[in-house]
């Protein structure tokens, strides 16, 4: 589902797709050009030779240097990407002609590569300032009407999947303001550019073949649900409709819940609730737990809680854990139960902590950041006190 938080460039997912155009070709080749030739030769070689067709890295690298050159990225004439069609081919039954015409029509975006570079380094985090953006008057307005169209079906979701109506409604708003900002990226055309041109990063082999995946579920995605494959829109980081899913999740977590046939979380709000509640379920919600997901701590100063942060995205902590750390509450904590410490950092002012539950973790699931985890939270309460 997500990497660095697609809420902060949700503006920019809905640029269209003629501001990203791969690049002109240049009349010369350059050094790189010529490194991946011979890179594809030999990858070449050694498919006819009955090599195996995993893509080997040292060709996947070369989609970016060509980029960087100012040559355009043209992924029909990649090896590295032949070689991914193949095994796709073979493993799923696709056509492989019908393969080879669908990547020729996949472009490069560089709008996306640009998006998921490191962050470079400036202000500090601010929680105050992220939940200012989030938790702002339009999202509550349409969070509101959101519910009370939906109010039978979030209650159906409620009681079916233990997941409250409002964490529900807060991760829609949250994501894409119900819909109003699912992105218009072609899916295939995201997805086959970080795959096969992901920038440079120290996590960029895992990236690229991660969206290797994605692109592979994409493809299988399409075939399941009957539509044309370029059809697909979604973000420039490749995820779909109102809970912005990325394929593997629709297929793995999306829930027909209109029981129409099809899981279509781009049109259909009752099947994006749905699967929003099975996703949460199936990454560790309790629903037994009907408490808060959080609750308000304060830190000793002697920094002997500082053991008990960054423990993992899970409640691993018993209240006496806590205590003997130096964390307290004035909320009284449910017996039997497990927790973990969260900080909030507020750039120059004082950091807040929380302690979460397990279904506060779920949340993390779905997006691995405590910002998130909370927006969703605080944005789904402030619904709930706003309706009528």
């Amino acid at each position: 589902m997500k990497f660095t938080s697609l809420l902060l460039a949700l503006a920019v997912s809905a640029s269209p797709l003629s501001q990203a155009a791969p690049a002109k070709k240049t009349g010369k080749k350059s050094a790189q050009s010529q490194a991946k030739a011979k890179a594809d030769a030999k990858a070449k070689g050694a498919r006819k030779a009955g090599a195996s067709v995993a893509v080997p890295a040292a060709v996947a690298a070369t989609a970016l240097t060509a980029a960087e050159a100012g040559d355009a990225v043209v992924f029909s004439e990649s090896e590295a990407v032949n070689a991914f069609a193949d095994e796709v081919a073979l493993r799923h039954g696709f056509p492989r002609a019908e393969l080879a015409a669908l990547i020729g029509q996949i472009r490069y975006i560089d709008t996306a590569v640009q998006l998921v570079k490191p962050a470079p380094k400036g202000k500090p985090k601010n929680w105050q300032n992220y939940s200012r953006v989030t938790i702002e008057p339009i999202r509550i307005k349409a969070g509101v009407a959101f519910w009370n169209q939906h109010a039978a079906v979030l209650a159906r979701a409620q009681a079916e999947y233990g997941v409250p109506a409002e964490i529900i409604v807060g991760i829609i708003g949250v994501e894409t303001i119900y819909g109003r900002q699912t992105g218009r990226f072609r899916v295939l055309d995201v997805l086959t550019t970080l795959a096969f041109a992901y920038p440079e990063a120290p996590n960029r082999a895992a990236r690229m073949a991660f969206f290797r995946g994605e692109l592979e579920n994409a493809l299988v995605l399409a075939r399941k649900s009957n539509i044309e494959p370029l059809s697909m829109l979604g973000s420039f980081a490749g995820a779909i409709g109102m809970p912005q899913f990325m394929p593997g999740s629709v297929l793995a977590y999306g829930v027909d819940y209109d029981n129409n046939g099809s899981i279509d979380l781009r049109g259909s709000a009752v099947d994006a609730i749905g699967s929003v509640a099975s996703f949460l379920v199936q990454h560790g919600w309790q629903a037994k737990q009907t408490g808060p997901l959080v609750y308000p701590a304060s830190v000793s100063d002697d920094r002997a809680w500082e053991s008990l942060l960054n423990q993992g995205l899970a409640a691993k902590f018993r209240a006496e854990d806590l205590r003997a750390g130096g964390v307290s509450t004035s909320a009284v904590l449910p017996a039997n139960q497990r927790f973990g410490l969260i900080d909030l950092p507020n750039g120059p002012d004082p950091t807040e902590y929380r302690i979460a539950t397990d279904n506060f973790f779920a949340i993390t699931q779905y997006n691995r950041s405590y910002f998130y985890a909370m927006s969703v939270i605080e944005l789904g309460r402030a619904i709930r006190q706003n309706r009528p």
